[in-house]
């Protein structure tokens, strides 16, 4: 069987194709600059040279086009016929207080989705023409909705509701719902079999870190907390959101700037984070690393301000789950970064975590890379949203 996942952002579409028979990626490839000038497909076939085209995409529906006619060209394809393909594993965004688990994609779950568009504005819309798109293209095959939130609703409603007024939960829904759904599913899953955990009996803490950054804490294979919230904005700092801070701020500096709403999220989404910190140094951490290691004390204080949050998220979820068994570094940074990786570790020496720090010199490496004497696992394990999703499409159909 072969699943065919999409990945559609406002301007963009990654995919993979894999052969669910061994797991292996069979294509992969990224749609750029949908709807702009300079729209271009890079094609990469197993075994195959890459391939790049640049050609007008106005829309999404034309780059599923192009994606499907890259998979069965005679050069570059790895398929003969579109038909190969049994079904689609869509991301999506958002999908509310309405799915707790992946779908089948009906005309009730494309309505919900696009019910979210105010909660997903920049994804959901985007996500919803990928799965019309394919819909076209691909009559009469299976079209799965795998929704970032759907992981964390298992939450109970100490940790998912906010302390407003109530209504507004029963109006418009507002609450933490959380993302990197599937990383966090995908990753929590696999580092109990990494750490030789009992599934029954085992508390996980997974930390994804990267140009997006968040943390969940895992109980038996259930999530009961997550750092982001009703948006992607809450939490940790990360590449260019702000993380936490004190609402107020918002309008303080709307007044002082004379700036809407509008604007300021802009600002806390796209100027914050890391860039804003280090006085505009870069969003990529290597950056701020090098930075840092040159002398930049602004650098070195965001860098420093980074580890710090994820570090006090790790001891409030220690605290929310009573015990921690094993604590996860997961994304780009995480799984690449053994400065960060130490750093973060180096704040838990309460709770018995020591780190090896010959095991940690890996970059992208499934280990553990705690002592024998560590009372916590420490474990890098790398994410992979795509198998995630391509599991739960075949799971479904």
């Amino acid at each position: 069987m072969k699943v065919l996942v999409i990945n559609c952002g406002s301007s963009s579409l990654k995919y993979q194709l894999i052969d669910m028979e061994d797991e292996s990626v069979l294509a992969k490839g990224l749609c750029e600059r949908i709807g702009i000038d300079g729209s271009k497909l890079t094609h990469s076939p197993a075994g195959k040279e890459k391939y790049v085209v640049e050609s007008p995409m106005p829309d999404h529906s034309v780059a599923v086009k192009m994606v499907l006619d890259a998979l069965v060209d005679e050069k570059v394809g790895v398929i003969k016929d579109i038909n190969e393909i049994s079904a689609v594993g869509h991301r999506v965004l958002h999908g509310g207080k309405y799915y707790s688990d992946s779908i089948v994609v009906n005309e009730d779950v494309k309505k919900v989705i696009k019910d979210c568009f105010d909660l997903g504005p920049l994804h959901n819309p985007a996500n919803l023409i990928g799965i019309n798109a394919c819909e076209a293209a691909m009559p009469g095959t299976p079209q799965v909705a795998v929704f970032d939130t759907a992981f964390h609703q298992t939450m109970p409603e100490k940790a998912y509701l906010y302390a407003i007024p109530h209504e507004y939960y029963e109006k418009y829904a507002v609450r933490r719902y959380g993302f990197h759904g599937t990383s966090h599913s995908f990753v929590s899953k696999r580092a109990i079999e990494v750490a030789g955990l009992d599934p029954e009996n085992s508390k996980v803490i997974v930390c994804h870190l990267g140009n997006g950054a968040s943390l969940s804490a895992v109980v038996n294979g259930k999530c009961v907390d997550t750092s982001m919230g009703l948006t992607p904005l809450e939490g940790l700092i990360m590449g260019t959101r702000s993380g936490d801070l004190d609402p107020a701020i918002v309008e303080f500096i709307a007044n002082k700037e004379n700036l809407t709403v509008s604007e300021m999220l802009t600002i806390l989404n796209k100027k914050s984070g890391v860039l804003g910190m280090s006085g505009g140094i870069s969003s990529d951490f290597r950056d701020l690393a090098k930075a840092a290691d040159e002398g930049n004390e602004l650098a070195k204080q965001t860098l420093e301000a980074f580890v710090y949050r994820v570090a006090k998220y790790i001891g409030a979820y220690t605290a929310a789950m009573n015990g921690v068994d094993a604590i996860v570094f997961t994304a780009g940074l995480g799984e690449n970064d053994a400065v960060t990786r130490r750093d973060v570790v180096s704040y838990l020496g309460y709770l018995g975590a020591e780190i090896d720090e010959e095991k940690n010199k890996v970059r992208g490496e499934e280990t553990i890379i705690s002592t024998p004497n560590s009372k916590v696992k420490i474990c890098i394990i790398p994410t992979n949203e795509e198998l995630a999703i391509a599991r739960e499409t075949v799971a479904l159909i």
